[in-house]
């Protein structure tokens, strides 16, 4: 059975940082695209990053390119969003998901529970 967990969300005043985990299991891990999507109140939900585990490909949203990080530990099963210089606007529930199509069309079939992250201005 597919499953992934994220952890790491909580309160942050802005500028703050935070690191997302994504916990992943019953897959092989480094056969798939993991990516992580965030979802506000009110809003569509929006991709924000993804990582090509096998060889450590990214890719960002120009919304948070150059302020967050994706990386993984395959040994760990775990996809990192490590995220800096923190806005109100980041403030949404943040969930990881895994790809099970191709790069030019993914299918994100698996996700996980989410995890809320809230910025303070």
């Amino acid at each position: 059975e597919v499953q992934l967990v994220e952890s790491g969300g909580g309160l942050v005043q802005t500028g703050g940082s935070l690191r997302l985990s994504c916990l992943a299991s019953g897959f092989r891990f480094d056969d798939y695209t993991i990516g992580w999507f965030r979802q506000a109140p009110g809003k569509e939900r929006e991709g924000i990053s993804c990582i090509l585990t096998k060889d450590g490909i990214t890719w960002y949203a120009d919304s948070v390119k150059g302020r967050f990080t994706i990386s993984t530990d395959n040994g760990a099963n775990t996809v990192y969003l490590s995220m800096s210089d923190l806005k109100p606007e980041d403030t949404a529930v943040y969930y990881c998901a895994q790809n099970t199509g191709t790069i030019s069309l993914p299918s994100w079939r698996y996700w996980g529970q989410g995890t809320q992250v809230t910025v303070s201005s």
